[in-house]
């Protein structure tokens, strides 16, 4: 069963998918941050997308061997609609959320280094971290088959 699931291309383009998005967000935040953050590799949140990569990848080979007409298609494609539609709504309910916590913290007496750490995480996606996720995942189900 595991040798199944392994050798299933829809499966290994989009773990591929995954993990090049992962990669590449930790290589894209270390030269911009001139420092290597290793927890990216398995955090959420960055650019590009490693939702939207992977579900893109998903459907992508789905349509690729089971045709684009085909029922799999089908609910790959939704499932990477509503993944990808999640990924920015939520980062625009975190950041929301982030804005009133700062204004109520800003009245507490802390160090920068307290705020930094409290309101440190990223959550969710930018429509153009999801766009740039999706193009990857295509490109990787497009190119594996």
């Amino acid at each position: 069963m595991l040798g199944q699931i392994l050798g299933n291309k829809m499966v290994t383009a989009s773990v591929v998918a995954w993990m090049t998005a992962q990669l590449l967000k930790t290589l894209i935040d270390a030269a911009r941050y001139k420092r290597l953050n290793l927890r990216l590799l398995a955090g959420t949140g960055g650019m590009p997308s490693a939702h939207s990569a992977l579900v893109c990848a998903l459907a992508t080979t789905a349509g690729k061997t089971q045709g684009f007409g085909s029922p799999l298609f089908a609910i790959t494609l939704i499932l990477a609609a509503i993944v990808m539609y999640d990924a920015v709504g939520v980062r625009q309910a975190v950041d929301k959320q982030s804005e009133i916590l700062t204004h109520l913290l800003n009245h507490i007496p802390r160090t920068q280094d307290d705020f930094d750490r409290f309101l440190e995480g990223l959550v969710g996606h930018t429509r153009f971290q999801v766009l740039a996720g999706a193009m990857l995942g295509i490109a990787i189900g497009s190119a594996w088959l």
